[in-house]
């Protein structure tokens, strides 16, 4: 299934993911593409501060675009955030934990289509494009039906 949302301002995207964010656990795949400049790390960045807000932590959430993962503890389990930009072969992937953290944590991923043959049957597509209008973005979300239900829900508060 497909679903179709325009953000029209980054605040707005801040407002989806932090209405996402308590929804997902261990397990959840989100998968994170478009170009530089889309969005991806800012939606990643929103939805992992809220989840770390709601356990009253307070973290910086760079971009993992040289460190390749991050990963946050919130208190409930974790989040890991991959930027798989730099990576060559899906190969990579496995050395990085991320395979065993598909089943065990939360997992942002941006690039996914370095996943190759990795990628998780159960995850969610979330591609991000630009506008020629400032600030706006086009997500087009990729999935199950019971995914694209949850992102209809938190797009609707």
């Amino acid at each position: 299934m497909d679903l179709t949302h325009r953000f029209t301002s980054p605040e707005d995207t801040t407002r989806f993911a932090a209405a996402l964010a308590p929804t997902l656990g261990p397990g959840d795949v989100l998968l994170l593409s478009g170009g530089i400049g889309a969005g991806k790390t800012h939606f990643a960045r929103s939805l992992i501060q809220t989840r770390l807000a709601a356990a009253d932590l307070v973290e910086d959430v760079p971009s993992p675009t040289f460190t390749l993962v991050q990963t946050y503890d919130d208190g409930v389990g974790e989040v890991w955030h991959a930027d798989l930009y730099r990576l060559t072969h899906p190969d990579e992937v496995e050395e990085l934990g991320l395979i065993d953290a598909f089943s065990d944590a939360i997992c942002l991923v941006e690039w996914p289509d370095r996943l190759g043959d990795l990628t998780p049957e159960n995850a969610v597509s979330l591609a991000l494009s630009t506008t020629d209008t400032l600030g706006e973005r086009i997500l087009i979300a990729t999935g199950p039906a019971a995914w694209i239900t949850r992102l209809e829900a938190a797009l609707n508060g």
